[in-house]
């Protein structure tokens, strides 16, 4: 496998053009008084694009993110982007952590340097990782695929040719939305090459209900009525992405605003924020996640994603489990909240935890809680 250093520059004609087509932004029109009941705000927006022509300083955000190792690898035809960032202790362990969408791989930059450093951050030497964070395949700075398929299972066998390739012949995994389905997919299919993997959502695989199950808590009953409410309040996007996505990427891979307005109402709802994203979310943080989707043309590409996935429908057989030590933080604005007796359907689950706070990109809105939650879950799999 060829493993060549990376580092990421944009070039400033793609940035002045950025500019430019914020500046010829056409605006919609909005009912007054409705704030964000129908979407996206249109005062908010008209703000964070007015910051993201004058204010918003890409290169600054671009040396933050190139004060990370950055490497790019052919695995299996696809040149897949990723952080490696080797760990300050006596024997730090393989982790590789996977983001979802509309997030990306700068959603673990506050997160690397508590798992890779813990004795920095008040933590013990013993628990630190060698971590590994890759662009998902057609998200960011990874290849876009070139064939239907590219699905969480796929991308699970991508992870473990790259983790082998890298020296990690067996390595822990962590992620969330997009990035849980990849790792349970690695637990699932690749139970030789893992220690244990750590989820912040339970939404794959659905748990085998057929004859002979369990039967149902009243605490899974409300789940799925719940899920069933989400998708008719929220899901919208999700059908959209999972049926056309490619007639939803003619306007978002060519209007910024139009980008931002699609990735910034989620990191709004999904988030533990009470309705104000820039409690939990500065406007660098977000206008730096868009940006990368939007100089990477990749909102398209991760989009399809949805659409692939729903290709492969994921139910358990009956008596068929995850059989590799599973944890779960469970935070309490995640999009989706099973139970615990959900995800014991499934999982091999050995810890099972209700966080304080914390949203839908845990990583960036609460990294210490997360860090400490997947530090404790792995410390006593450090020694088999």
């Amino acid at each position: 496998m060829e493993i060549r250093p990376f580092e990421i520059h944009v070039s400033d004609e793609i940035l002045d053009d950025l500019k430019r087509r914020i500046s010829a932004a056409r605006w919609p029109d909005e009912l007054p008084g409705t704030a964000w009941d129908y979407g996206s705000n249109l005062d908010y927006m008209k703000e964070l694009a007015e910051y993201w022509r004058t204010d918003f300083d890409w290169r600054v955000q671009e040396r933050l993110i190139n004060s990370f190792q950055h490497f790019k690898a052919d695995v299996d035809g696809l040149g897949i982007h990723f952080i490696h960032e080797r760990g300050k202790g006596p024997d730090p362990m393989p982790l590789v952590i996977t983001h979802g969408w509309p997030g990306s791989f700068f959603e673990m930059y506050k997160i690397i340097p508590l798992l890779t450093d813990p004795a920095s951050h008040g933590g013990d030497p013993g628990d630190s990782f060698d971590v590994v964070a890759p662009s998902l395949p057609g998200f960011g700075f990874s290849d876009h695929a070139r064939e239907q398929g590219m699905e969480v299972r796929r991308t699970a066998a991508l992870w473990v040719e790259l983790l082998k390739g890298l020296g990690y012949p067996r390595f822990a995994a962590h992620g969330g939305d997009i990035g849980a389905g990849v790792t349970s997919r690695l637990g699932h299919g690749h139970a030789d090459s893992i220690i244990g993997i750590h989820l912040t959502s339970v939404t794959r695989p659905t748990p085998y209900l057929g004859a002979e199950a369990r039967e149902l808590s009243e605490a899974e009953k409300t789940l799925i009525r719940e899920r069933e409410e989400w998708q008719q309040a929220e899901g919208g996007y999700a059908h959209i992405q999972g049926t056309k996505p490619q007639t939803l990427a003619y306007g978002l891979n060519d209007s910024p605003t139009g980008l931002a307005a699609w990735i910034v109402e989620k990191y709004r709802t999904w988030s533990d924020c009470d309705g104000d994203v820039e409690r939990l979310f500065t406007k660098d943080e977000l206008l730096t996640t868009v940006t990368i989707y939007w100089v990477t043309e990749s909102i398209s590409s991760s989009t399809r994603m949805y659409k692939e996935n729903q290709r492969y429908d994921w139910t358990m057989e009956r008596d068929e489990r995850i059989e590799v030590p599973t944890g779960v933080a469970a935070f309490p604005a995640e999009i989706s909240r099973p139970p615990r007796e959900w995800a014991e359907r499934s999982y091999n689950l050995r810890r099972w935890t209700h966080m304080p706070r914390g949203g839908h990109f845990a990583a960036l809105e609460e990294p210490q809680l997360l860090a400490e939650e997947i530090r404790e879950f792995f410390r006593p799999l450090r020694n088999g």
